[in-house]
């Protein structure tokens, strides 16, 4: 029989472990509730839907408390579920005709955005944006984007291959373990407008952004932050900063030229690009529209971890005063990684920001 001290810590060790499986068990992010917008919130988000026939995808854990892929009008009404699961759905993606969705879902009830790097724990699903044809389209997968050909552009870790929807032939067109760094982590991989590049954000063993060209088997870093992508020109491109900004955040924008940035010096006033003003400006997940005239993204007032705190969905037409941009979220819960697919643009062209 052992001491009775070492029993009695086995026993609270016991204890630990157990309440740890439990916390476990109930991990996830909070459903929340629904907030009124004021009237001036109200007033913008009207003006968008005078200018503006879109829609928007984003991840939502309103329901569920773990996420689902919801989708609204660009003015920020008519919003419905798209998924319903008892997983975690997020990271949505127009298909280039708009007619369809692929998505990130997870294989066990909770999973924090923070295991991405584990594939083996997610798969990319599609869906038509009316609800229907909801199907597992690529095991063992994450981060799914569309390439301008119609593939789908995923990671895998440090890989990341194209998938053909025709064929589901996979191809391997990014070996970061073997020609960046062991241990390497791509996280969302963007294939420029003309196919010859990839932006991708590293993780792991690295830890910045930049854009590896196809042709010539080469990475061009670009800097800090997260969350690399283009603009359709292909010319310029965007990505979070961190640790500047009201709020700790905000996005730069730069120009690009054969596969880097064309001014890797440039100063910090002209990579800025959007930073919302007031107590809402800790800014992630933006997405560049097709016609490269609107801008979606999200904002919280608080906290950091993208799947837990109160991230809004908020959309702004390029060039127009920051001050302009409006809010279509109004929910305490998690909302995360928007994208938009524009109808019919009605908005007058405005002067690019800087």
């Amino acid at each position: 029989m052992g001491h009775p001290r070492h029993i009695r810590a086995r026993r609270a060790a016991t204890l630990i472990a157990a309440a740890a499986l439990s916390l476990s068990a109930w991990a996830g992010a909070p459903r929340g509730k629904a907030v009124e917008p004021t009237p001036g919130e109200l007033e913008a988000a009207k003006k968008i839907g005078e200018q503006l026939d879109a829609l928007i995808v984003w991840s939502t854990s309103r329901v569920s408390g773990s996420h689902d892929i919801w989708i609204m009008k660009a003015d920020g009404s008519d919003a419905r579920p798209l998924t319903k699961s008892d997983a975690v759905d997020w990271f949505a993606r127009f298909s280039p005709d708009g007619k369809q969705v692929i998505f990130t879902r997870s294989k066990a009830p909770w999973q924090s955005e923070m295991n991405a790097q584990y594939a083996n724990r997610w798969d990319i699903w599609i869906i038509n944006v009316d609800g229907t044809g909801e199907r597992k389209l690529i095991p063992d997968a994450t981060w799914g984007t569309w390439t301008p050909d119609g593939k789908v552009l995923f990671s895998r870790g440090g890989k990341v291959f194209t998938f053909d929807l025709g064929s589901s032939k996979e191809e391997l067109v990014l070996d970061g373990d073997e020609v960046l760094k062991a241990g390497v982590i791509v996280q969302q991989p963007q294939m420029s407008p003309d196919g010859k590049y990839i932006a991708a954000t590293l993780r792991g063993r690295m830890r910045e952004t930049g854009i590896w060209s196809l042709e010539r088997k080469s990475w061009a870093t670009v800097g800090g932050g997260c969350q690399i992508n283009w603009f359709p020109s292909g010319d310029r491109m965007i990505r979070m900063n961190e640790n500047t900004g009201r709020g700790g955040t905000e996005v730069f924008a730069f120009p690009v030229k054969d596969g880097a940035p064309a001014n890797p010096d440039a100063p910090y006033e002209e990579l800025r690009f959007m930073d919302l003003p007031g107590a809402r400006s800790h800014e992630y997940f933006p997405v560049i529209s097709r016609n490269g005239r609107w801008m979606v993204w999200c904002a919280t007032d608080r906290g950091h971890d993208h799947d837990i705190y109160d991230y809004e969905v908020f959309i702004w037409r390029i060039g127009s005063p920051h001050s302009e941009a409006a809010r279509l979220t109004f929910h305490t819960g998690n909302d995360r990684w928007p994208d938009i697919f524009v109808i019919e643009d009605r908005s007058a062209p405005a002067e690019q920001a800087r």
